[in-house]
């Protein structure tokens, strides 16, 4: 069985969050619904388990308690903050960053 490697957007507000998903978009990898704020990100990545974070806005926490908790994602951000994988200087970056991270390996589960 094959799944597709999924990607998750958090930014301050709607917009900002409508900008990043489609900068973030890609044929490789499937966007989930994203997130403005750190419960309901938090509570996102429990239940989709994506693969990356674009990570955009003052969530340095959020960025810290998911490199904690699932070590193996992949974390994009728009500023150097503990736990990011690759920082983004716009949102432009954001595509290439992604498929230059390593992929997921192993069982699916």
């Amino acid at each position: 069985m094959c799944r597709a490697v999924k990607v998750m957007c958090i930014a301050p507000d709607a917009a900002a969050l409508a900008e990043l998903k489609r900068a973030s978009v890609g044929a490789a990898w499937e966007l989930t619904d994203g997130a403005t704020d750190l419960r309901s990100a938090l509570d996102q990545i429990d239940v989709e388990r994506p693969h990356a974070l674009v990570v955009f806005g003052p969530f340095d926490r959020l960025v810290a308690l998911a490199a904690e908790r699932f070590p193996g994602v992949r974390i994009v951000t728009d500023r150097d903050v503990p736990g990011a994988s690759a920082v983004a200087g716009s949102a432009d970056e954001v595509r290439d960053l992604l498929t230059r991270l390593p992929h997921p390996g192993g069982p699916v589960r």
